[in-house]
């Protein structure tokens, strides 16, 4: 059996660290939350809370171009982002102890700043370690670190809240934090390869700005955007309210944790395989076609579990279906965006369509919260979940002018 990489598991730990807070925050905050009687239009706008990940294409290229050549021009970002992450989740254990909300929701959000800009460094770190023979290898080891990060975060260890508390679990995110930075300071880093033929050498600023300025003035430009930028868009609105529909259901938060945050990430993980495996075997807009479609089913399913009532059989078989059927789709997205990038400014042009895409979903959180609150649009959960059935389908019409508008392939950046 062929022996795995160093680099590729420290590619893997790096991104595990990078999935755990929001891993918390998109599937376990929403339970903290409701359980403490926050009003689901207040709930709504906690997805503000990823706002770094959306902006960080703004300060992606001074990640890119700055850092300490002694310590290693990625080590020197990646080493102060994860003690700030460990510090800012004991920081979230005082706070959830004493119940201090404003404080608490303060740090995750500031979790995600370091969270993301360790992302843009640890995308440099993989471009510099691993060989072209390795790229796909090492796309597997960060899709897998970073679902399972957020499967300990936000479904492993709020499962275990019922006996550790949610102080603990914040420590235990703080630990393995430390671990992982424990890890890195012994890890030498290598100085970057020079990359030959499209890839290099590296622009200086007026060139980069003007390979990215012609990328997005190429025709059809608008409607990427636009299919970027909508794929998530009814999806996020139904996930939003569907862990508050299980808590106003009965559900207890440690049941929430196991099935949604845990054996939904699993499902979600697997998913994300076959979806990388289908991209492979067909046209990549076919294949966001088919997931797209597939997806509408447990979307649907979220709808009809208003109508005749839950089960636990119902509850698992729509959330697993859903995580799975959601999780194709995103990799086949992320294969579609990463062919649609213009590989002399891959990083920057890719984090650019990458903040599109979390840009497209920021509204679902507020517009949901607050069309199901019973004091603003009192829709209730039925009508929202109906609402992102519709979009989701919505978003499928969009695949008639992609079709039109898609060039050849220019090339495939590293990172999806």
């Amino acid at each position: 059996m062929r022996r795995i990489p160093s680099r590729l598991w420290l590619l893997c730990a790096l991104y595990f660290v990078q999935g755990l807070p929001f891993g918390f925050q998109v599937t376990a905050l929403p339970v903290y939350l409701r359980t403490r009687g926050v009003s689901l239009a207040a709930l709504g706008f906690a997805g503000a809370l990823s706002l770094p990940w959306m902006l960080k294409a703004l300060w992606a290229p001074l990640v890119d171009r700055y850092g300490s050549q002694r310590v290693g021009r990625r080590r020197s970002w990646i080493l102060p982002m994860q003690a700030g992450l460990a510090l800012a989740c004991v920081g979230a254990a005082f706070a959830a102890q004493r119940d201090s909300l404003p404080l608490l929701l303060g740090l995750i959000f500031v979790m995600n700043l370091f969270a993301a800009t360790q992302d843009i460094a640890v995308d440099g770190l993989a471009v510099d370690l691993l060989r072209p023979e390795e790229l796909g290898p090492g796309n597997t080891a960060q899709v897998v670190g970073y679902k399972l990060g957020m499967l300990t975060g936000g479904g492993l260890l709020v499962w275990a809240s019922s006996r550790i508390g949610w102080s603990g679990l914040f420590l235990v995110m703080a630990a393995l934090c430390l671990t992982v930075f424990t890890v890195v300071l012994f890890v030498r880093e290598p100085p970057p390869r020079e990359q030959e033929g499209p890839a290099g050498p590296k622009l200086d600023w007026p060139a980069l700005f003007a390979r990215l300025k012609s990328a997005l003035t190429l025709p059809g430009t608008g409607w990427l955007l636009l299919f970027i930028g909508t794929y998530k868009l009814g999806e996020s609105m139904s996930d939003v309210l569907y862990k508050p529909f299980l808590v106003d259901s009965g559900y207890t938060p440690a049941q929430i944790g196991l099935w949604v945050g845990t054996w939904g990430t699993a499902a979600s993980l697997i998913g994300s395989t076959c979806g990388g495996l289908l991209a492979a075997r067909l046209p990549l807009l076919g294949a966001v076609a088919l997931t797209g479609t597939l997806r509408l089913l447990p979307l649907a399913g979220r709808w009809l579990l208003t109508q005749v009532g839950v089960s636990d059989a119902g509850v698992l078989g729509v959330t697993l279906t859903e995580e799975f059927f959601g999780g194709a789709l995103t990799t086949v997205m992320f294969a579609f965006m990463m062919s649609r990038t213009d590989r002399r400014i891959g990083a920057t042009h890719y984090t650019l369509l990458a903040s599109v895409e979390v840009a497209g979903k920021a509204p679902a959180g507020p517009l949901a919260g607050l069309l199901a609150d019973p004091k603003f649009g009192g829709w209730g959960y039925p009508n929202v979940f109906l609402l992102g059935v519709a979009l989701s389908a919505a978003f499928l019409a969009l695949l008639a002018p992609l079709r039109r508008n898609s060039p050849a392939p220019t090339a495939q950046p590293v990172h999806p």
